[in-house]
């Protein structure tokens, strides 16, 4: 039987989500839903994608009995409330990265996930990939030897946009690139918790952070650099230094299709989207919406590949930085 998808929003990403489940076994999955806040948006974007039923609110999204599954694509300050109301209504939820503003949001909503016995995975789309299955491979059978040091970077001039540059709607490079390399670095420590965190950057006229680096220790001397920025352009790789060779994620570390393992390349090509995409590699979210139907059928609460516990040291971290940058949102104020 399918599993059968609700989509919370129906904006770029939500398309491209769409698109993705489109390039899997429709015995597999199957879009039954669309809710957005305008009734009008959401029977233009079933339309678009086929989809039988079109809601002008989430509320009706949430009552509806035959979803098994919510795919939330709304703004970042609107995760912790469309979240709990769906998991309220018994809902099982992937939820876009970040799972919520804050580390205070995200357990709130591991707490609604518990107390309602349903399924919450944030959406770190990179886990997923071969790539990064690869990457975890490799790591496990000591490929390069002891790990000493990681390096993530993804940035690009991106302050023309509002959600990625306005404070009220969750903007700033750490929330948006900047939890990929984080991510990248916790799947290479397996969610160890580093010793030090030091960050250093600075904000735009907004309010939110531009550029951050990061530096993390963790035990044994091993260091982590994390650099982000929304107002240039980075490497946009990641480079796993180990005692006996180096992994290397050339290009887009945050979707991607080629690894390098001591300077042998391999590709990992994507399918091809049935109709244009948004954003780079998007049929790749096809991995994590596979990741959560197994999930389901497994009677799990969390994904082993994305974990409750990494969505909460990300958010820590990225807290513990934004406070060293002095850069905060209404939420934070919020108990």
């Amino acid at each position: 039987m399918a599993t059968r998808w609700g989509i919370c929003s129906a904006g770029k990403i939500s398309h491209d989500f769409s698109v993705a489940l489109r390039t899997l076994t429709p015995e597999d999955h199957e879009i039954v839903a669309v809710a957005a806040r305008d009734l009008q948006h959401a029977q233009e974007f079933a339309n678009k994608h086929n989809i039988p039923r079109a809601y002008g609110s989430y509320e009706e999204l949430a009552q509806d009995p035959d979803i098994d599954v919510v795919y939330i694509g709304t703004i970042h300050p609107y995760h912790l409330s469309t979240g709990t109301l769906f998991m309220k209504s018994k809902k099982n939820v992937l939820i876009e990265k970040p799972l919520a503003m804050n580390s205070r949001e995200v357990q709130k909503l591991i707490t609604a996930a518990r107390d309602n016995s349903v399924f919450l995975m944030e959406a770190i789309w990179t886990r997923f990939f071969p790539v990064s299955l690869e990457v975890r491979r490799l790591l496990g059978q000591g490929e390069v030897g002891d790990v000493q040091m990681v390096r993530a970077d993804l940035g690009a001039p991106l302050t023309h946009i509002p959600r990625l540059a306005e404070r009220e709607l969750g903007g700033g490079a750490l929330l948006d690139l900047g939890i990929y390399c984080l991510q990248f670095i916790f799947l290479v420590f397996n969610g160890e918790r580093p010793e030090s965190i030091q960050a250093t950057g600075h904000s735009i006229d907004t309010g939110v952070d531009g550029t951050v680096v990061l530096v993390l220790k963790f035990s044994g001397n091993r260091l982590a650099i994390c650099t982000c920025s929304i107002t240039m352009m980075l490497t946009c790789d990641a480079v796993i230094t180990g005692t006996k060779g180096v992994i290397k994620v050339p290009h887009h570390m945050w979707c991607p299709t080629t690894l390098e393992v001591n300077g042998q390349e391999t590709e990992f090509p994507l399918p091809e989207a049935g109709m244009p995409l948004n954003f780079t590699n998007s049929t790749g979210l096809r991995y994590e919406a596979e990741e959560v139907r197994q999930c389901l059928l497994k009677g799990l609460k969390e994904s082993p590949g994305m974990p409750w516990a990494h969505s909460s040291l990300l958010a820590e971290v990225i807290d513990d930085a934004r406070r060293q940058l002095g850069v905060t949102y209404d939420q934070d104020n919020i108990q």
